[in-house]
């Protein structure tokens, strides 16, 4: 049997399964997964800075707002864990779906289409070489 109260249980087991290595989260990114999935199996592996150079240069809508997630993890890298950006690389990077917002498009003699727009929530994970 556990000891202590249950809230103290979960924070000790959560703590202890949280992830150490520099990430950022962008959620419900107004981008489908698989146009994001695109962009992100260019830079998978790749340097921090090669990446970087990569995400500026695409000229796909999912880069630009992977330029701003990765230099978000990159900074959270520096700050919170003391590593250095030249020795960083994208060790993970996935997108995973989001909720879709259902849309109504009017079509001739009254019908009515749907429209989905799709979200996703894109992770990108550090780790040092």
């Amino acid at each position: 049997m556990a000891k202590g109260h249950r809230s103290q249980i979960k924070r000790a087991r959560n703590e202890n399964n949280r992830e150490k290595r520099p990430h950022a989260k962008l959620s419900y990114a107004r981008v489908s997964v698989q146009k994001a999935c695109y962009v992100l199996d260019v830079i998978r592996g790749k340097d921090v800075q090669t990446a970087l150079g990569i995400l500026t240069y695409n000229p796909r809508y999912a880069s630009s707002l992977l330029k701003t997630l990765l230099e978000s993890a990159i900074a959270n890298a520096e700050y919170n864990n003391g590593m250095s950006p030249e020795n960083l690389y994208i060790a993970e990077c996935y997108a995973n779906k989001g909720p879709t917002m259902k849309r109504i498009q009017p079509r001739a003699q009254g019908r009515a289409y749907r429209i989905e727009k799709r979200t996703s929530h894109i992770t990108i994970v550090l780790d040092e070489r």
